[in-house]
């Protein structure tokens, strides 16, 4: 059970939506619910993916 709660229960259909969006970019096979078959590296490399297309959304607000 996820301990993880959203300030906006709202958003959590987005976020899920960003996440495998992340995960395809970088090449990574995430399925809907659990995926504790991926490594360390691939759940790093989702992160790390979306992490980078949010700074970049920020920076692109900016202008």
């Amino acid at each position: 059970m996820s301990k993880n709660k959203n300030v906006v229960p709202e958003a959590r259909e987005g976020l899920n939506r960003f996440k495998m969006e992340a995960a395809n970019e970088v090449g990574v096979n995430l399925k809907q619910g659990y995926n504790g078959d991926l490594t360390s590296k691939q759940a790093g490399s989702i992160g790390g993916q979306m992490v980078k297309k949010m700074i970049e959304s920020y920076e692109n607000s900016l202008k």
